[in-house]
């Protein structure tokens, strides 16, 4: 059986393997009923919602032919935009709470913001700096708002040795 969809072949088989791990990794955790879920109902749907789709688009990739007639061919690795949007996410983690082994401070919530978004937006074609700035102050304000005035979670939003 010849493969008719290169892209959707992968992407249905990355969303069946995602959707697998999350599925066996919640049943590490009580899962419960539908009225009294537990700890590993959420992810255990989730993962079997995700693969049962995967298998859908990798069959699909198999049996029908691509509207324009084309092989739907994958293209080469995007390797900046790739590693640009991993760094952007480490970056964050770290800013955010820190690094204790190597007595790292925690910068907080906006600084961690900011750098998040100067970071990723690197992974574009262009770099435009008072819309990146823009777009930060904007995150920062809004996550500001819903995670620490709306959902009262406890976590530093600014740098500790300001706040010490």
């Amino acid at each position: 059986m010849a493969i008719k969809s290169q892209k959707d072949f992968f992407s249905g088989l990355l969303f069946t393997a995602v959707g697998v791990a999350f599925a066996w990794g919640a049943t590490n955790y009580s899962v419960g009923t539908g009225a009294r879920m537990g700890p590993g109902y959420f992810p255990l749907i989730l993962g079997i919602c995700m693969a049962v789709l995967g298998a859908i688009i990798t069959f699909k990739a198999l049996v029908v032919e691509p509207a324009d007639g084309e092989g739907d061919k994958i293209g080469s690795w995007a390797w900046k935009p790739l590693f640009f949007i991993i760094a952007a996410n480490l970056i964050f983690g770290l800013l955010l709470g820190g690094l204790p082994s190597i007595k790292f401070p925690a910068f907080g919530l906006i600084a961690a913001i900011f750098a998040l978004t100067f970071v990723a937006s690197l992974a574009g074609e262009e770099f435009n700096f008072k819309e990146v700035t823009i777009l930060a102050i904007v995150l920062s304000i809004m996550s500001y708002a819903a995670f620490i005035l709306l959902l009262k979670l406890q976590f530093p939003v600014w740098p500790t040795f300001l706040t010490n």
